[in-house]
């Protein structure tokens, strides 16, 4: 090799090191958290010490509890964490709650994602995703720790036969109509899926159903998360590919659980802008006694983030009169600077 080229590889190398050191796009390394100081139209995440995705958000007791993937090279995560606030400012990470490396679920052991919580009967159920695969853990207390409740998944490519696509996402949802308590499961990638859930919150009571929305100028593709509001179901999910900047979150109505479900013209909620690009897998939360709401959700990381790389983030959730809802502002904070947020049982 001439001198020349010597050189001019050395160059390129130590131009590359500075790159990366700059934090030039998808260069930011795993293990870091997320930046402290951010461009003029990026609020900060409020999970501000590692790299998260796919929350899942809660009230439970005094407190907000959220649960999200915690970010890894190529997805492979092994471990679920939970964070808590009093006042959705001031978070707290309360640790792990399961782990799949120490051999707590004994048919997986990676690919750990993408949780959804609810509570019943005095239990706490989380459904997480493991392996591709859909189980059921439970606790006494939000923070765990969970436990396996059946050493073997709940939801399996192929079972039911009729199942298309990755078995992921799982999202329960507890509904109170007409003074009856009943639970469901939602997940699905590609397609939509709903199956009423026992009284056990461990099994099935009901036949699957494909509840997958149709519409035109997109599809479904995952992160299904209900809400019910004056008595009308919200059924929201992601569009695109999560390694996509163009991954956003998408909404539809239904006078059921089971839908179906009516997709308006504009049914686009959050989507990327400016800085902020990659946003989607959302939860959204009540504030208890009120009409308030917040969504919660994921972006790639600013700078330098990508579809492995995320951080989550909270944006007020607005109805309009008719019921329809305001797409979200990602580029400005929920809460003022010296807000008290949105303190419980105040």
């Amino acid at each position: 090799m001439s001198g020349f080229y010597r050189r001019a590889i050395v160059v390129m190398l130590v131009a590359a090191g500075a790159a990366a050191a700059a934090g030039a796009p998808g260069t930011q390394p795993h293990g870091d958290g997320p930046a402290k100081v951010f461009p003029g139209d990026a609020p900060a995440p409020i999970l501000g010490d590692r790299f998260t995705a796919d929350p899942d958000a809660h009230v439970f007791g005094d407190r907000y509890y959220v649960y999200p993937t915690v970010d890894r090279d190529q997805w492979k995560t092994t471990e679920f964490r939970v964070w808590s606030s009093p006042d959705l400012i001031h978070w707290t990470d309360d640790g792990v709650v399961l782990d799949l490396a120490k051999g707590e679920v004994s048919w997986a052991n990676l690919y750990a994602w993408a949780p959804g919580v609810t509570t019943r009967g005095g239990k706490y159920y989380m459904y997480f995703c493991a392996d591709k695969k859909i189980g059921v853990a439970v606790a006494d207390k939000p923070t765990g720790p969970f436990k396996d409740a059946l050493g073997h998944p709940l939801v399996a490519p192929g079972d039911p036969p009729a199942l298309r696509g990755q078995q992921i996402d799982p999202c329960p949802f507890v509904d109170n109509a007409g003074g009856k308590e009943e639970a469901y499961l939602y997940w699905g990638n590609g397609h939509m899926y709903v199956r009423k859930l026992g009284a056990d919150m461990i099994s099935f009571d009901g036949e699957l159903k494909d509840i997958t929305p149709k519409f035109s100028g997109g599809r479904y593709n995952e992160g299904t998360f209900v809400i019910k509001r004056k008595g009308v179901y919200y059924f929201m999910w992601s569009e695109n590919d999560a390694r996509s900047p163009d991954y956003r979150v998408a909404y539809g109505t239904s006078d059921s659980p089971f839908g179906p479900i009516k997709v308006p013209e504009n049914r686009i909620i959050l989507s990327k802008s400016g800085s902020v690009v990659g946003t989607g897998h959302n939860s959204v939360i009540n504030i208890p006694g009120t009409d308030r709401w917040y969504m919660i959700y994921h972006r790639h990381a600013i700078p330098g983030g990508n579809g492995f790389i995320r951080e989550t983030c909270l944006s007020p959730l607005h109805f309009r009169d008719d019921g329809s809802i305001e797409p979200v502002d990602v580029n400005h904070p929920a809460f003022a600077a010296g807000s008290p947020g949105e303190p419980l049982g105040k």
